[in-house]
């Protein structure tokens, strides 16, 4: 009983979102930051910010996406983080701040965020530098979500980033049995989670990612450091939650993540 109203929270929390109550303008001028707010809050949902495989910083383009100035690491925002933020002030008793913080991985400012989201992580890379930062973030305690990266070749692509992460430690799949998904929803009904091409394509993949891959990384301790959502794209489900034509199933289904991990990374 407590599960079905927990999902038909969510669910009226997708169709308001489907009124326009809540809707965003979309990001006007790509290439910087949007301002954000500093109130004081138990929560910060922080998006990270990286220099892409194919030259360029954080803050520049990656042509063959069509992205304009912007870096591959603002897909889908600002709009799929507050909507995200909206749900999580909706569904859960966490007060989280009502705008995202980007963090990037040039200071130490990172290790003020407990979790970090990252998108298109196949086209990220890493300076020596960088690469111990975010090592030493996740071994004291950060959380890493990545998300939006389909296929053999965008895995293999971002394995060649995590790796200079950690050199040695093993990807492995998660199991229906893991605690990150039963922090607050049980979710043994997970199902790919497609972005907003759906609407178009009807296909829930892209590339040859067939299949929801739901995986992570442990610390030494054996808690989840790194959650990977690969063949799946929840950031556009968030950010396309109020379009009526984006089937509210997968709308739901990445709020259910979202929620769970977060949760998950701010009590293990």
């Amino acid at each position: 009983m407590k599960l079905l109203m927990q999902s038909a929270m969510v669910t009226v929390l997708v169709l308001t979102l489907a009124t326009g109550v809540y809707g965003f303008q979309r990001i006007a001028n790509w290439g910087e930051p949007l301002p954000q707010s500093h109130e004081k809050a138990e929560f910060a949902w922080s998006r990270l910010s990286y220099s892409t495989a194919m030259g360029g910083d954080g803050y520049g383009g990656y042509g063959g996406f069509g992205y304009g100035r912007g870096g591959t690491w603002q897909r889908d925002y600002p709009k799929a983080d507050r909507q995200f933020l909206i749900a999580l002030n909706r569904l859960t008793r966490i007060q989280g701040r009502s705008t995202e913080q980007v963090v990037s991985l040039d200071s130490d400012d990172i290790f003020n965020y407990p979790f970090v989201y990252a998108v298109m992580v196949h086209t990220w890379t890493f300076s020596d530098e960088q690469a111990k930062r975010m090592r030493e973030y996740l071994e004291k305690g950060g959380f890493l979500m990545v998300d939006d990266f389909h296929g053999s070749a965008e895995w293999e692509q971002f394995m060649s980033g995590m790796r200079q992460i950690f050199p040695d430690r093993p990807v492995e799949d998660l199991t229906d049995k893991d605690e990150i998904f039963h922090v607050l929803y049980d979710m043994d009904d997970r199902f790919q989670v497609p972005g907003e091409q759906y609407i178009r394509s009807g296909r829930t993949y892209e590339q040859d990612g067939y299949v929801a891959k739901w995986r992570g990384i442990r610390d030494d301790k054996g808690r989840v450091v790194v959650a990977i959502c690969h063949n799946m794209h929840l950031g556009d489900a968030w950010e396309w939650a109020d379009d009526p034509e984006y089937p509210e199933q997968f709308a739901s289904m990445a709020f259910r993540v979202g929620l769970n991990y977060v949760m998950y990374s701010m009590t293990h």
